[in-house]
């Protein structure tokens, strides 16, 4: 579908920004994405990031443009959790089927690349520029070095607004009339930290795998770098008997990792280092109605709905919203009102169902992977979907492993987890858990 080419301007050049701009320059539009911050591809990262799972989602929209395979030099396959819980030996638990993985990204590494994508495909991008208001009916931005500095104006035909979880053009949308908003922290904060590769540039912890390390209330995750590092985040509370407020000093940071993670212990010295000088960040969950302003102004990605990582989904959900935009645009050709109205119509349901499976999934990662009676459960489901594939799909599965939409995902899977919850009070379950009762009496609950 052929559209008039028109000048357009993203606000955000992070990920999903970098990528509508590649979709939209396909079009024959001319592209001007603002940022406020300097050009990442000169700098240092930040070390306030969660290395990236690119899923299903995310790579059904690179390929779309062309650049997945561009994508997958940058990441490795990760086919399996290794779960590092105190007392027992490192086990692991397949993902998905054979040939099914996740893959871990570097947040930088890949933001970088999208940029240059950008780029060569023809998208002009201006650094350390940043936004300060916008006039929605007139897609007219301002931009100055404070909000009392002068302020410069220039006029677009439309505005998208992919500047993350603290958008300023949805600031701009919350000031009118019914526009629902909310935003919801939760209590855990997470920190950055490096376990650095081997001399030789080897990996430590098994390379083709997403480390857990699950302790009730707290948690370390680790995944993979091309140069043999991990890229770990905690996650801890900011308050509490064991939280980031009782972590004042290197000896109390010292005991804490020797005691929890001991199997990272000859790192203690890197992680100390990095939890002194990487800052603690907050994780929100963000939802706001509508996403859109006429035929004029669009939100993509968090600035439309904000996630918790805990399902991976955040980037991959971003980047889906504009493989979905580019069908519709498909559909609708030049009709920017229909364009916007279908999207955020299509997205809204979706990106509330991942919202409240990141939730859960922080439930699930950080309290419920140790416990014996959800591993079963986990076990049996695994036993019943290897058996029976058609019927009996895992919602991890349906998230991170197939296109379908996410809400479907959520209403699928809570019927699941009544059936099972049926399951999990048969008498002696724990010695009949492979048993042709146990199997009829799903099949039985299925129909």
């Amino acid at each position: 579908m052929k559209q008039t080419p028109k000048n357009i301007a993203i606000i955000g050049s992070g990920l999903v920004g970098s990528l509508l701009a590649i979709y939209l320059r396909k079009y024959g539009h001319s592209i001007t994405v603002f940022d406020r911050r300097p050009d990442i591809r000169g700098i240092e990262f930040s070390g306030r990031s969660i290395n990236l799972a690119m899923s299903n989602r995310g790579w059904t929209a690179l390929e779309e443009v062309g650049i997945a395979e561009d994508i997958r030099k940058i990441g490795i396959p990760l086919d399996k959790r290794a779960m590092h819980v105190v007392g027992k030996e490192e086990y692991y638990q397949k993902y998905g089927k054979e040939g099914e993985a996740i893959w871990s990204i570097s947040r930088g590494v890949l933001n970088k690349r999208m940029i240059d994508l950008a780029e060569t495909a023809g998208v002009h991008f201006r650094f350390e520029e940043k936004v300060w208001d916008i006039d929605l009916p007139e897609a007219k931005i301002y931009t100055g070095a404070s909000e009392k500095s002068e302020w410069k104006s220039y006029q677009y035909e439309m505005v998208f607004g992919c500047d993350g979880a603290f958008s300023r053009v949805r600031h701009k949308m919350q000031r009118r009339s019914r526009f629902d908003y909310s935003q919801d922290f939760i209590d855990v904060g997470y920190k950055e930290l490096t376990i650095p590769p081997n001399t030789g540039g080897t990996h430590k912890l098994d390379k083709h795998s997403f480390h857990i390390w699950p302790r009730g209330k707290f948690m370390l995750i680790a995944m993979p770098n091309l140069d043999g590092s991990f890229t770990c985040t905690l996650f801890l509370p900011f308050e509490g008997d064991i939280s980031f407020k009782k972590l004042t000093t290197r000896a109390e940071a010292k005991h804490f990792f020797k005691t929890y993670f001991p199997n990272v212990s000859k790192d203690i010295e890197n992680l100390t280092e990095d939890f002194f000088n990487n800052p603690t960040s907050a994780m929100v969950t963000m939802k706001c109605y509508p996403w859109t302003y006429w035929d004029k102004v669009a939100l993509v990605g968090d600035s439309a709905h904000a996630v918790v990582p805990f399902y991976g989904q955040g980037m991959n959900a971003g980047f889906e919203d504009i493989y979905c935009l580019n069908n519709i645009i498909g559909k609708f050709g030049d009709d920017w009102e229909a364009i916007f109205r279908t999207y955020q119509e299509e997205r809204k349901p979706n990106a509330d169902a991942i919202a409240e499976l990141s939730y859960r999934n922080f439930i699930e990662m950080s309290s419920k992977t140790a416990d014996s009676n959800f591993l079963l459960q986990k076990k049996i489901e695994k036993h019943f979907a290897d058996k029976y594939p058609d019927k009996w799909i895992p919602v991890y599965s349906r998230v991170t492993f197939s296109n379908r939409p996410y809400a479907e995902a959520l209403s699928i899977g809570d019927n699941q987890e009544l059936i099972m919850k049926q399951i999990m009070q048969i008498p002696n379950i724990a010695d009949i858990w492979d048993s042709m009762e146990v199997e009829n009496k799903i099949l039985d609950l299925l129909s």
